[in-house]
């Protein structure tokens, strides 16, 4: 295989507090509940010129054990609503992308095609959607559902949600709207067309009440890595993020995605694939070793637990002996991906369930590294230049220093190895990640895929 070119991608994955189990104990951590704090990182990210801040999100409070969910923070609370957030952050960055979780499974594509419509023309083009399928069953009592719905349906929905977001983008031209005061014409009724789509999940006419965004379609990201997930992706994403604990496998999952693109006429660079990692950084090992050892002993037992039922989608996980090997767990309707990579882990290692909530609370099952601005570039570049990633999506443990300590520590070494970018180049996100801007499709009439 040729030697990899190019520049990577970063995101910064802002989650309140850190993304540490335990980070909200730290006694440096931010409370990340106001406005100002997250403007304050969003600019930090803008500064160093990352791609894109990033905003998970969850449509219910996981409480199924309330003493474990009363000790973390992140039990399913969040201080805002995504878009709203990050239609209030841009109008404090200017260059950076705003992307934003939201659910096909909760949602309801016409509205939400409206919501990042608006967010990317406020933002000038920044806008991005993360596209979940919501794996958690305390939704579905969020939403006049008494289950949630099987994971086989849960694609089957998310792959005519999609089409219809987009379609509903595609429903007017770039330029259909004149606004010829002399002429008195104010969009062009020949350039603005109704959708019609009808489906096995939705039925939606069309057209979308708001003009084409900026950048044609905000940009589409998907998170799901089971099979269902992959081919979701490999049809309708256009930035991948994963979580791939191990060199081969990251390289692995990079061959398999791009693999899949050919046969829905796309092309290797249609998709940017951005594996998550929690950077913990030291000015030498000791230090690095030394933060991430004060993070781990805030850790409690049960709330190990709590995470690790809480990911896998397993209750019975709650009341097993922290010490008991884990070797398998009963089938669920929940997620698939993140259930996987723990037993895969756990049984490379030959884990307790104690060994594997402490090995998976810093980024919940996404790649953790600890180590010196130096030891941490070697590794992002080994998995950059051998295929295993596109960029990363950057985790900080704790708020704010885990992401000041990558900035003012890790970015310069990249650029130093011409790794990453000095200087923004275009203005959007697409311009960003370098994905073509699409042109409006215009179908009379569209059906669902049989």
């Amino acid at each position: 295989m040729a030697k990899r070119n190019g520049q990577m991608s970063l995101g910064a994955f802002l989650l309140f507090t850190g993304h540490h189990l335990a980070a909200w104990r730290h006694p440096a951590a931010s409370d990340s509940t106001g406005l100002s704090d997250f403007a304050r990182f969003a600019r930090i990210a803008e500064e160093a010129k990352f791609d894109a801040v990033f905003l998970a999100d969850g449509v219910s409070v996981r409480g199924q054990n309330a003493d474990a969910a009363s000790r973390k923070a992140h039990s399913g609370f969040y201080p805002f609503e995504p878009i709203t957030l990050l239609s209030a952050l841009a109008t404090v960055t200017s260059r950076i992308g705003l992307v934003a979780t939201a659910s096909s499974s909760f949602s309801d594509p016409y509205n939400l095609a409206r919501q990042f419509a608006s967010l990317d023309h406020l933002s000038d083009g920044r806008a991005g959607w993360n596209l979940v399928t919501s794996a958690d069953p305390g939704a579905a009592y969020n939403f006049s559902r008494d289950v949630i719905i099987a994971h086989a349906d849960r694609y089957k929905r998310a792959e005519e949600f999609v089409d219809v977001v987009t379609g509903l983008w595609d429903t007017s031209d770039d330029d259909a709207f004149l606004r010829n005061r002399e002429a008195g014409a104010y969009f062009d009724a020949d350039k603005v067309r109704a959708l019609h789509y009808r489906g096995a999940f939705f039925q939606v006419r069309g057209p979308l009440n708001i003009p084409r965004p900026p950048q044609g379609h905000p940009v589409v990201v998907q998170a799901g890595s089971s099979e269902p997930g992959k081919e979701l992706a490999a049809r309708t994403a256009e930035v991948i993020f994963t979580a791939q604990q191990t060199l081969e496998g990251s390289v692995a999952f990079y061959a398999d995605l791009k693999g899949r693109l050919a046969r829905y006429g796309r092309s290797v660079d249609d998709v940017k694939i951005l594996p998550g990692v929690s950077a913990i950084v030291g000015r030498t090992r000791q230090e690095a070793d030394e933060k991430f050892e004060q993070l781990q002993a805030l850790l409690e037992p049960s709330v190990g637990l709590d995470m690790l039922a809480d990911l896998a989608g397993v209750d019975e996980v709650r009341s097993l002996p922290v010490d008991a090997l884990i070797s398998e767990l009963p089938e669920t309707e929940g997620g698939k991906s993140r259930r996987a990579l723990f037993l895969e882990l756990a049984a490379r290692e030959n884990l307790t369930l104690r060994q594997l909530y402490q090995r998976v609370a810093g980024a919940r099952g996404h790649w953790q590294v600890v180590g010196t601005a130096e030891d941490i570039a070697d590794q992002l570049e080994e998995r950059f230049v051998s295929y295993g990633a596109d960029g990363f999506n950057i985790m900080p443990p704790v708020l704010p220093w885990g992401l000041t300590d990558f900035v003012e520590f890790v970015v310069p070494e990249l650029r130093r190895r011409r790794l990453f970018r000095t200087e923004y180049q275009g203005s959007t996100l697409r311009e960003h990640l370098g994905l073509r801007r699409p042109s409006p499709r215009k179908p009379d009439r569209v059906e669902a895929a049989e």
